[in-house]
């Protein structure tokens, strides 16, 4: 089952936003251009922001 998607802290979305800026701009030079290197690092991200979210909850409980 898929997690649902992390509540973003300002900084986390900024680098989503930079990664996301940087696809779109190797996205103009053409559909063979690599990104999965960018894609990795967004989904790094998240997968941070979930852990976050988990260590959170347990410290509140």
């Amino acid at each position: 089952m898929a997690q649902p998607e992390p509540k973003l802290t300002p900084r986390e979305k900024a680098k989503v936003a930079w990664y996301v800026g940087r696809m779109a701009k190797r996205g103009i030079a053409g559909e063979a251009v690599y990104q999965r290197d960018l894609e990795a690092k967004v989904e790094g991200v998240i997968e941070g922001a979930r852990k976050r979210e988990e260590r959170e909850a347990k410290a509140n409980k």
